[in-house]
Order: structure tokens, then sequence, then C-alpha cells
């Protein structure tokens, strides 16, 4: 058998066989003998039927399309063996010759899982960015703990203002006509944070409680309710209620209530310290995404259509997953937004090509740096898939097959090399700032939609 293999565009190779003109004959003879064996010839016993009355019977050409179907199979998987490649996909296939007497010619046109050029990933010229915290980044916090034990109060002495927390009832009508959805009784809103119209609030400010006002205001180009946009209604207004956020008064009444703290100093010590080590930690994150991006960049590869499909495919379940734990049907989604699910695939696209990529470009780096996945970690991610999964059973028969493990395993390699390839660049820089090391693996590997990914682009 000659093989000729040929690389070909987006991961693809064309394999050119040519088989002997005496196998072809074989593969003939043992086309009649099956045939035979499995058809019904008026006059014969099974498997007795000469090859003229068996192709009389089955039509001209029937046992040399059997004879080249099985010869086709059998030299294809053996030229994969020789070639060592591993497909991604059925192969597609175009038989150049077939004829008896003749050698057995066909192409298999296969996508397989892409060469990984690598180019530099280590000596990049930038290094973490540590964000800076000072006094008022603290105050900043401070504030917003006051703001979260705030209370409410009776507005009693002045007109509406923005920030006020509002009960309004108001009517709305077009051309004298109320209009469906244009009124209520009882709406809480807070003003200033234009919930309802554009403009609307702004005719509120300055009324006090019981205070009426009516006004004019023209519906938005972008309204959800298409038959009111752009249209010109006419709205009376009343306040309800009327109330206003209080904030606690910094002092060691309300310190003590957030933990325990001396004082205010110790109190502003402690939110500096945790602001510290959560920039410190959102720096190594910050510099993980960094090396991560440099080294896709400077990799060369050709990704295969399978695998960017698959990829869409993983995302697009994804989507329906945030949709259905927002109570929303995709159909309804879809409606609403006016788009079809061609719409999302291809927006899905590039996201799913950058996917597809890094994975690939990761697993590579992996394999440069000598970076594996010990069993006993593995073993371990599976153990926490049968705790969080206990009742998918989908779910836990994919961590628990090889293919689950193989993506368990390729995601703790890739997790791995970035954070040694960041110990490498800090101990190359001793007069950084130390870093805090993250965990040695995401906090499991077997959350989120990128398992199915993983396992399907087989990063090993």
């Amino acid at each position: 058998m000659q093989i000729t293999a040929t690389p070909a565009p987006k991961s693809t190779v064309v394999l050119e066989i040519e088989l002997p003109a005496e196998r072809l004959e074989r593969a003939v003879d043992e086309a009649v003998r099956h045939l035979s064996r499995r058809t019904r010839v008026p006059g014969f016993r099974p498997g007795k039927a000469p090859r003229s009355l068996l192709e009389r019977h089955l039509g001209p050409g029937a046992i040399l399309d059997d004879a080249v179907d099985h010869l086709v199979q059998d030299a294809y998987r053996q030229a994969l063996v020789e070639q060592d490649l591993r497909p991604l996909t059925n192969a597609d296939v175009e038989v150049v010759q077939a004829e008896e007497g003749k050698p057995l010619v066909f192409k298999a046109t296969v996508q397989v899982r892409p060469e990984v050029q690598l180019g530099d990933y280590k000596h990049f010229n930038f290094s973490p960015e540590i964000e800076t915290i000072d006094d008022a980044r603290v105050g900043k916090v401070l504030e917003e703990l006051r703001d979260q034990n705030a209370t409410l109060a009776a507005v009693e002495d002045r007109g509406a203002s923005e920030g006020d927390y509002a009960v309004i009832s108001f009517v709305g009508t077009r051309d004298g006509e109320p209009f469906e959805g244009g009124s209520s009784e009882r709406m809480p809103i807070i003003l200033g944070q234009e919930r309802l119209i554009p403009g609307f609030e702004a005719n509120l400010l300055g009324l006090e409680v019981g205070g009426k006002t009516e006004f004019d205001i023209t519906f938005p180009d972008d309204y959800p309710e298409s038959e009111l946009t752009g249209k010109l209604a006419h709205f009376a207004v009343e306040i309800k209620e009327l109330r206003e956020k209080v904030l606690p008064d910094l002092d060691d009444d309300f310190i003590r209530t957030l933990g325990d703290f001396a004082d205010v100093e110790a109190l502003r010590a402690d939110i500096k310290s945790r602001l510290e080590r959560n920039a410190l930690d959102r720096a190594r994150h910050g510099f993980a995404d960094r090396i991560i991006d440099y080294a896709v960049a400077n990799a060369t590869l050709d990704l295969p259509d399978i695998l960017v499909d698959q990829e869409v495919e993983v995302m697009h379940d994804e989507f329906r997953g945030t949709l259905a734990r927002q109570g929303i049907n995709q159909e309804a989604y879809l409606k609403a937004v006016d788009k079809a699910e061609a719409d999302l695939h291809a927006e899905f696209r590039p996201g799913a090509e950058k996917r597809v990529r890094t994975l690939l470009v990761l697993s590579k780096v992996a394999d440069a740096e000598g970076v594996i996945g010990p069993d006993a970690e593995v073993d371990a991610e599976v153990t926490r898939g049968r705790d969080r999964y206990a009742d998918d059973a989908r779910l836990l028969a994919y961590f628990e097959s090889e293919r689950g493990r193989s993506y368990i395993r390729s995601t703790l390699r890739r997790s791995r090399v970035v954070e040694q390839i960041i110990d490498e660049w800090l101990a190359a820089h001793p007069d950084h700032a130390p870093l805090p090391h993250l965990e040695d693996a995401p906090a499991s590997t077997i959350e989120g939609g990128e398992a199915a990914s993983s396992a399907s682009i087989a990063a090993g």
C-alpha cells in the first residue's frame, strides 16, 4: 500500500492511498462469498450462486462496490496507524480509480488535531500591575458599609430630591384615553434612577407627600413596547410616600456592629489590609491572563472548523443554562431580541475560536514545560465531582470516564504551567513585591461549561 499524506488548510490532511490490483481482486472474491451467503438466488443454496447470477440479481457493479467499500475502510484505518494520525471527524472519501485489474486509488480528507508551533511565551516585557490602596479607597469602602447599613426615614420638611425613595400613583393617557400599562396605584421608585420613561422622574422633584403634577412626555425610540415608541403621552402623578436614606454615624456603636474593632482606625486598618490582599490576588490573576494572551499571540496554529463548531455548541449550552437559571425560555428570548439560533452561533464564534486556540496553546506549553497532571490530583477532582453532581448521573459518568479524566488532567496542567511561569518570573525579579500564590488548581476543574469543550479537544 502506498500512502501520500499532504497537509491542507484548516488542520486537514489529504491521504492519497493506492492499493495493488491483487488486493482489490482478493476483496472482490471476498465480496462474492459474503454476498452470496446472504443473498437468496432462486435455484442455488446460500453461498453457492455464481458471480454472474449474483450480479444479475443485485445489479451491475454491486460486487465491486461492496469490495471497494470494505477495502477503503480497512486501508484508511491502516493508513491512520501508519501516519500516526488522530482524526477529529469521519473522513471525506473520494474514490479516484476502482477498476478490476488496476490498482485501487482513493483520497481521504480528514480533520486532525492541529499542530501548535509555539513562539515565545516566557520573555515578555510586562510585569504584574498592583493597584495602590490609599486612604480614599479605604474611605470609599467605609461609605459603602454605611450605605449598606442605612435606614429609611420619612421625609416631612422638604420636597422630593434625587435619591429619595418614593411611592407614586399615576394615570397615563394618549389623546385623552388611558392605555395599557400606563397606570398604577402604587409604584415604588428611587428618584434619579430613570426606571420609567427618561425625564419622567424630573417632573416629580420638589413635590411633597400628597403633591400632584401633570405633564406631557414622549416615549423614546428604543422603548420596549413598540406601539408606544416615539409617541406623546400625558401623565397625572401623585406622590403617596417619600423616604430618604439615613446613613449611620461612623462612631463606636456602628463599628461594633461590623466586628471586634477597637475603634474606627482599627476598622480602617482591617479594610486596608483586606484591600491590599485582594489587590495582590487580582494582580496575579491579571498577570496570568496577560501571559496567556502573550503565549497565544505568539503561537501559530490552523484551527479546524470542527473544534470551533463544537465550542460554539458548548457556548450555546452555557447560554441556555444561563437563561434557564433566570427562568427564561430560549424561544421567548430569541423572539424578544428578534434573532435566530444561527445569529447566536455567529455571535459565539469569535469567542469560541479564542477559547479553542487558548486551550490548544496552553496544552502545548504544558508539554514543553513537562507539566503533568498527577493521578492523585485527578482522583481528588473526580471525588469533588461526585459530591457536587451527586444528582446528575450523566455528568457523573462523564467525569469518571477516561474522556472526563482527560479533561480534568489537561485543566490541571494548563493551570499549573501558568503558575509555574509566574513563579519563575518572580524568582528572576526578587525586587518585585511578592504575590500570593493562586490555588494549585481552580476551585474545581469540574465546574463550568469549559469541561465539555476541553474534553472534545482532548488536550491530554
